[in-house]
């Protein structure tokens, strides 16, 4: 079962029940980290890519993998880095594909903000509520999902990230490492959601017309 730890926003007071959320492993089993609940939040007042994931070891077969810091966002603002126990480092057996999978998202979520930077989007970060798959970020009016893994994503995947934004009256953008299925590119002409693909050299190229028009001209 997922674990969870009672907590409070140390801004504002706030009460909150945080839930650890899992993950699959290479081999199919559901991991997540193992919280300390002896520990109060931290204020996460400046991010670093370097410092944004946990190592989590599969209960089910061993392997150590990294997954992304629990984090909260506080209805008042703050966002709440969930301290976790026994981090260990990667061991020599696990260390080349933990930190492959870490650096292609790392690489991923760097390459969709700084496309929204260039769109004119400021003070984006990590959403509070993460999508189903993938890495969410966030900025005012806008709700973004960044999907480094190695499938395209799927009409299912934008419809979820499509109804995720109406229900915070915020647009939506899509960013894929591995493209996109035909019918999740004909749901998001649909439903007007912006898809770009991310390249290996970092650059976020629109696939769609709605991330052509909000592109503009010229690259994004």
């Amino acid at each position: 079962m997922p674990e969870s730890v009672p907590l409070h926003c140390p801004a504002c007071r706030r009460e909150h029940v945080y839930t650890a959320p899992p993950y699959p492993c290479a081999c199919g089993a559901p991991s997540a980290p193992r919280l300390d609940a002896a520990a109060g939040p931290a204020v996460l007042a400046h991010r670093a890519w370097d410092e944004e994931w946990v190592v989590v070891r599969c209960a089910a077969c061993g392997r150590r993998n990294q997954w992304p810091h629990p984090e909260l966002g506080c209805p008042c603002g703050t966002v709440l880095r969930i301290p976790v126990a026994g981090t260990p480092s990667p061991g020599p057996g696990h260390r080349a594909p933990a930190r492959s999978a870490a650096s292609s998202a790392r690489d991923a979520v760097t390459a969709a903000v700084l496309c929204l930077r260039r769109l004119g989007h400021r003070d984006i970060r990590r959403a509070g509520r993460r999508p189903p798959g993938g890495i969410g970020l966030t900025a005012p009016g806008l709700l973004v999902r960044v999907d480094p893994a190695g499938r395209p994503a799927t009409a299912r995947d934008v419809e979820c990230l499509w109804l995720t934004a109406m229900t915070e009256s915020a647009d939506c953008v899509y960013f894929s490492r591995a493209g996109y299925t035909g019918a999740a590119r004909g749901r998001a002409d649909a439903l007007a959601v912006p898809l770009f693909a991310l390249d290996r050299d970092g650059t976020a190229t629109p696939v769609n017309g709605p991330g052509r028009d909000l592109a503009g001209p010229g690259p994004a």
